[in-house]
């Protein structure tokens, strides 16, 4: 038998005895006190003034240490907030509540009453009057977390993550405070918070491989939403002017620091503006959520230096390549054996059937993005990697279009958005006839709803999860997800 499992047994012998004389798991206890607010409120209080004033406290928590000292005790109390210490007499609370508390155990959650006092090192202690048993901790808690077999532990079982460790709590806390600020940021702004399907007849608003599920129903194939885009400008043509809606999409990629296959973004659209108008409100939500949340507009992240300073600096899509593309001949972009060969000496893989726009993206994607640690819009993408993009005026082969790079990784991507229905009905046949895994399928809803016409119109989304990243400075995505994905555990 391992150690644990010695325990486990220990920790149900003891459950067995206590059930004899009390119920231990009762279903409600009337907790009028948070630890964090009796600490704040009476911490300052000298011991005459506690003394004096007898005042009773309510709280409830889980026991993380016991010092037992025969007809006394001392024990540390945490809930949601913090910790306080707890003070028990065997004279105080009676026989039977003291033979209780010396059947406890780490991890057991109570319900204390008492008196606040100071001991004599001047620390804030209620003295216990009744205690109650409210759930039984039939496992051991855990040790501190360190090395990588515990941040397996951290990922897979969270909830013993933000048992015992503040800092995990903390982040899910921000997390919490920085999607309420970017929604009350839009409501304030006039947009509308809709929701829309989460799954589709058709994959698309994207370019990603979908999860399909069966409606048992039907008996038809549906698909776990990769955006939720297409939704979104139906609305628009609708007659809503500025939507937006925080939620999931899926996409079925591998898993990595930076890719969960279930995350959280927002996409939001406003009618009778264009791709410059984005740029410019995603700068002011920014600065935004750093005025509010106290952040830094200069920090390190990953011991990068980021600086939010605006206006965030803007670079063409060709431009950047040319800059930050090691060695590469500008004059011979759309020679294809040049870049095949090019490709080869960065060990960018490719192959004959990839179409020259392809071919730059790819070497955009492996040797540009990482370079971009300032907030850095990067515009003016080939029209053939973006298919829901307006094309400009006086160039038809690149789109009026942005996406927002910070560290190296891509936090929004936005345009004007295309609206002429025929055009939108060649760019999606294109798609389907093209041999990319991750190509868009052909939507006719979604073009009968253009013909009904849709005004000039700008988007974009925003990848919440990868901007927490950012103001938390965690190094994986799986940071900043309660419940990440993960391979199955090894038996």
């Amino acid at each position: 038998m391992t150690e644990e499992n010695k325990l486990i047994t220990e920790r149900k012998k003891k459950l067995d005895e206590i059930k004899k004389k009390y119920k231990p798991y009762p279903n409600s206890f009337k907790k009028l006190h948070s630890t964090d607010v009796v600490i704040s409120k009476y911490s300052n209080y000298e011991k005459e003034s506690l003394a004096e004033g007898a005042v009773n406290v309510s709280v409830s928590g889980r026991l993380l240490t016991i010092r037992n000292m025969g007809n006394s005790s001392f024990a540390n109390l945490h809930d949601e907030n913090g910790n306080i210490q707890i003070y028990l007499q065997k004279k105080q609370v009676g026989e039977d509540a003291y033979w209780l508390f010396n059947n406890l155990d780490l991890g057991d959650i109570v319900g204390i009453s008492g008196k606040l006092f100071k001991t004599k090192t001047g620390e804030l202690t209620i003295n216990t009057e009744t205690i109650e048993l409210l759930s039984k901790s039939l496992r051991p808690l855990p040790e501190k977390f360190h090395g990588i077999s515990d941040i397996e532990i951290k990922y897979r079982q969270r909830y013993l993550d933000l048992m015992v460790n503040p800092e995990t709590k903390k982040l899910f806390k921000i997390r919490s405070k920085i999607i309420s600020a970017i929604r009350n940021y839009f409501i304030n702004d006039s947009y509308l918070e809709v929701e829309t399907p989460m799954m589709h007849m058709i994959p698309g608003g994207a370019a990603a491989k979908p999860f399909i599920t069966h409606h048992n129903s039907l008996d038809l194939d549906l698909y776990l939403r990769i955006a939720p885009e297409l939704f979104l400008k139906r609305c628009i043509i609708g007659g809503y002017e500025r939507v937006f809606e925080i939620n999931r999409s899926f996409r079925n990629e591998g898993l990595s620091i930076k890719h969960n296959p279930e995350f959280t973004m927002i996409e939001f659209y406003c009618a009778y503006e264009n791709y410059l108008y984005l740029m410019k409100l995603i700068e002011d939500l920014f600065q935004t959520l750093i005025e509010q949340l106290d952040f830094n507009s200069k920090f390190k992240y990953q011991e990068q230096e980021i600086n939010f300073k605006t206006p965030f600096l803007k670079m063409k899509f060709y431009d950047a390549i040319e800059k930050y593309a090691m060695d590469i001949d500008m004059s011979k972009i759309n020679d294809k054996s040049y870049l095949m060969s090019y490709c080869s000496t960065q060990n960018i893989k490719t192959n004959e059937d990839s179409s020259l726009v392809k071919m730059h993206l790819d070497i955009f994607e492996k040797l540009v993005e990482k370079k971009l640690i300032n907030p850095t819009f990067v515009t003016h993408y080939p029209t053939e990697v973006s298919p829901l993009s307006r094309s400009f005026d006086d160039n038809e082969d690149l789109v009026e279009r942005f996406e927002l790079f910070i560290a190296g990784r891509e936090i929004a991507n936005g345009f004007s958005e295309l609206n002429d229905p025929h055009e939108q009905s060649k760019r999606f046949r294109d798609q389907v006839e093209s041999n990319d895994d991750e190509k868009m399928s052909y939507d006719d809803d979604f073009i009968t709803a253009l013909e009904y016409g849709m005004p000039p119109t700008a988007g974009a989304g925003i990848g919440i999860d990868r901007l927490i990243m950012l103001f938390t400075d965690s190094p994986s995505i799986r940071d900043v997800l309660l419940f990440p994905h993960m391979k199955p555990k090894k038996k």
